[in-house]
């Protein structure tokens, strides 16, 4: 039997991968904007500091996938980890700051499995000198592609 190609099916196939980094992007966008809400909030209480801890988990988890379906969509073929996606986002030159990402991944893991006062307070410290900004950045980044999408 004889293969053909299906290119109405290619077609809708890339659709599809546009509309996926797309569509991610409004729920990493929900996200950030609600972490930066937390991030606005100088002094913490406890409750509070749980809130800014679970919406910047939220957020970074859906920065990589995001950043990962637009590699997928501009036609990169990568193992798709999250510290990967990143590197491969740098090395395509889309960002200038995959470090910092994946510094917050790190905290990420770190405060996930090992939570208590002192170690966030320290982390925080990062998250809003480093992290926070490069998540600013990553954001900017998205809105202009989806703009132009």
């Amino acid at each position: 039997m004889e293969k053909t190609f299906n290119f109405a099916a290619k077609i809708e196939s890339m659709e599809d991968q546009d509309i996926r980094w797309q569509q991610r992007f409004d729920n990493f966008r929900k996200a950030y904007l609600r972490l930066m809400e937390a991030r606005d909030k100088l002094v913490l209480n406890e409750l509070e500091r749980n809130g800014l801890i679970q919406r910047f988990e939220f957020t970074i988890e859906l920065a990589w996938k995001v950043m990962k379906d637009y590699l997928e969509c501009q036609g990169f073929a990568f193992k798709p980890s999250p510290k990967d996606t990143f590197r491969q986002a740098q090395e395509a030159k889309y960002i200038d700051y995959a470090q910092e990402l994946i510094d917050g991944l790190n905290i990420r893991n770190e405060l996930a499995h090992d939570y208590d006062e002192v170690k966030f307070e320290q982390s925080e410290i990062e998250l809003r000198n480093n992290i926070f900004p490069a998540l600013d950045k990553l954001n900017d980044f998205f809105e202009k592609e989806y703009a132009n999408a």
